[in-house]
């Protein structure tokens, strides 16, 4: 017996099936089930959410994620700021019959309400002391200031408006000068910049015209700015200096007909072709390394962030004896707004309690609950921080004493994890933020986490020990015959450091130290 199955019945075309003993043999057909699983999963609650953007806030900006807050917040406030005068303002925001509150609460937590843990004497609700004896009593001198300065941009904005130019010719001016980059290049094809005049400022404008302005943008200060390439920058620079004597003019040649060897040092080959003798060439040598090869980087901020640095932690040995202390931006004095408890207090004793009020005291734990898990969090970031830095100052103790490189340990996230209890995430937050003022300079955390390298003796050694010998080597060189990587290799592998020639040339380019044949110097 044969069925031919229609295609609605599956939701497809299917064959024809053959029934044997009544059942319906499917091959084509999947049988559709349903079971239960069970899973075991880790989902992170909004306050440890909140605990981990904390954590990799730094100090900088710490205060303004407070500021925030407690403008969101109305039930947070800082100690420093008097209360008295806005209790007034919630206790009528309170009585007013005719304030709304639209809350998502449901009728148990309108009958069920329970704020007995508001209203308490206890005043552990309302007061939340953050800074305990960790923090120095007055280190606002070791906070940077911020300074106000003229940007790059508007410095060059301010040069532009010396020019005698028409309405177009201003657009397309702005418009070049807005292109440029931090460092004083620019980068934007002229065909680019035609383009965003046209479509954003309905400025049709030629590549002649575009050249033609940024020919006179080149003539601002400081020289050498609006180039679109490092050997255009240089000559823009050596141009304004070209009266000053022989030297600027062979320069001027050398960068104009042999860029690339010069950059490549094959000093030979220019001697020959331009005719020079060595000190003809030292001396042209010698007005290039004048120049500034990113003109705009000492104009104005520039919006360089990474410039400002606030420590948040700060070292001192005392006598031998390392103390460490937190940076008292990491430590506000943030409480529960005591108007908002009298409020629960007030409807607490109060006689009446119809929907409207209830939906108010419902909002007041809200906002109250906010504020205690900010708190927590800050708190929580505080002991975090310490104990993660504590943990680095201990493991890394002789460099805190001596301030010398070479006695750097090495370590890596897991070795300070397993000592503090945290997990490698959470000490890798701390150390890619964070900095600390000790009396040797200012460092990054990150700074001090570095992986091992064997001796010949098979003492672990770490890297940052052997990066800073390799420095040190490189500096001692002789100029006219710096050391190759090979003969790094061979004097490290002589004071005992079992190290191969590429790991080598991985650490020099790390320290951003160029091969030999770039460092020879006449």
């Amino acid at each position: 017996m044969y069925v031919n199955l229609r295609p609605d019945f599956c939701g497809c075309a299917a064959p024809i099936k053959k029934i044997w003993g009544g059942g319906l043999i499917p091959d084509l057909i999947m049988a559709l089930s349903q079971s239960l699983q069970q899973k075991l999963l880790q989902k992170l609650s909004p306050q440890q959410i909140q605990l981990m953007k904390l954590l990799q806030v730094p100090t900088a900006n710490l205060e303004e994620r407070i500021k925030e807050e407690l403008e969101e917040n109305p039930a947070l406030e800082a100690t420093e700021d008097t209360h008295e005068e806005h209790e007034d303002d919630q206790k009528d925001e309170f009585e007013n019959e005719d304030e709304e509150y639209e809350l998502d609460g449901s009728e148990d937590e309108y009958e069920n309400l329970d704020i007995s843990e508001y209203v308490s004497d206890d005043d552990d609700v309302a007061d939340y002391r953050l800074r305990d004896d960790n923090y120095p009593e007055v280190d606002e001198k070791r906070s940077l200031p911020f300074r106000l300065e003229t940007s790059f941009h508007d410095y060059l904005l301010e040069q532009l408006s010396m020019l005698n130019l028409n309405e177009k010719e201003k657009k397309i001016a702005e418009q070049i000068v807005g292109s440029i980059d931090d460092d004083g290049y620019l980068r934007r094809e002229l065909s680019a910049i035609a383009d965003d005049l046209a479509f954003r400022q309905n400025v049709t404008a030629s590549e002649e015209e575009i050249e033609k302005l940024i020919l006179q943008i080149q003539k601002f200060e400081p020289p050498g700015i609006c180039a679109r390439s490092l050997q255009e920058c240089l000559l823009l620079q050596l141009e304004r200096k070209r009266e000053e004597g022989r030297e600027v003019k062979i320069a001027i040649d050398i960068l104009e007909k042999y860029f690339d060897e010069f950059t490549k040092k094959h000093y030979e080959k220019i001697q020959r072709g331009l005719n020079l003798t060595d000190d003809d060439l030292k001396d042209a040598i010698s007005q290039v390394i004048k120049l500034n090869p990113k003109p705009g980087g000492n104009v104005g901020e520039s919006n360089k962030g990474e410039s400002y640095i606030i420590p948040d932690f700060f070292i001192h040995n005392n006598g031998g004896v390392l103390e460490l202390t937190l940076n008292s931006k990491n430590a506000p004095d943030l409480r529960i707004s005591e108007g908002y408890k009298d409020m629960l207090k007030a409807y607490d004793k109060g006689s009446k309690k119809d929907k409207r009020q209830k939906e108010a005291v419902l909002f007041i734990k809200q906002k109250i609950d906010a504020a205690k898990w900010f708190i927590d969090a800050i708190k929580q970031r505080q002991n975090t921080l310490y104990t993660t830095m504590h943990a680095i100052m201990d493991y890394q103790k002789e460099f805190f004493r001596t301030g010398d490189e070479t006695t750097l340990k090495p370590m890596i996230l897991k070795d300070i994890a397993e000592i503090t209890g945290l997990d490698i995430s959470t000490v890798s937050r701390v150390a890619n933020s964070k900095f600390v003022q000790t009396e040797f300079g200012t460092y990054r955390l990150k700074y001090f986490f570095s992986e091992s390298l064997s001796t010949e003796s098979g003492e672990e050694v770490s890297t940052r020990e052997v990066k800073k010998i390799l420095s040190d080597m490189v500096e001692g060189e002789s100029k006219k015959k710096p050391l190759s990587d090979e003969k790094l290799t061979e004097m490290l592998q002589e004071k005992g450091y079992n190290i191969a020639r590429r790991t080598v040339a991985k650490y020099r380019e790390q320290l951003n130290i160029p091969v030999a044949r770039l460092r020879k110097q006449l």
